[in-house]
């Protein structure tokens, strides 16, 4: 099996930000979907080891910025490759308070949605939040980044908590 055919599967890249009290957290994934249309609800993967799993566990919200394709490397790394247990991640980074007191990161943003989570599913490594989408804008019309182009163009990598991480052979 070629474990890199998965990588063929269309997906975005995204910072999900999610708040637990006053403190906010943000981190890069890449595996955000809509789920309906009525009422508009999207799905997020999110590894049980981060941070950002415990806040949206605990506030039970959700905000997913859909990165464009000029998004630095250093900025997807900054959410991507450190934690916000051990960083500010939102330090210097532009960003609103929403609906649901989430961060929404502007920054490097074509839109935003933001979730109240309204189920979860446990599979294994990950938890899929899935929310009700109650806010959403477009930042730009700038074209979005996507997961093969984060590979195949700016040659990223993926972390080990991502849901698509491979293990290099």
């Amino acid at each position: 099996m070629n474990p890199r055919a998965l990588h063929k599967l269309s997906y975005g890249l995204y910072v999900i930000g999610s708040r637990k009290g006053e403190r906010l957290n943000g981190q890069i994934a890449n595996t955000v979907f809509q789920v309906t249309a009525e009422p508009p609800t999207v799905a997020v993967s999110i590894n049980h080891k981060n941070l950002t799993h415990q806040f949206i566990r605990q506030s039970r919200v959700f905000s997913a910025a859909v990165l464009c394709e000029t998004t630095p490397l250093s900025f997807i790394g900054h959410f991507g490759f450190k934690s916000g247990r051990d960083t500010d991640k939102l330090k210097g980074i532009n960003y609103k308070i929403g609906k649901t007191k989430a961060p929404v990161v502007i920054d490097n943003a074509a839109a935003y949605l933001e979730a109240k989570v309204v189920r979860e599913l446990d599979v294994g490594t990950h938890t899929i939040f899935i929310g009700e989408v109650v806010d959403a804008d477009i930042l730009t019309e700038d074209k979005c980044m996507t997961y093969e182009y984060y590979h195949q163009i700016k040659r990223g990598t993926a972390p080990q908590s991502a849901p698509t991480y491979i293990k290099e052979a």
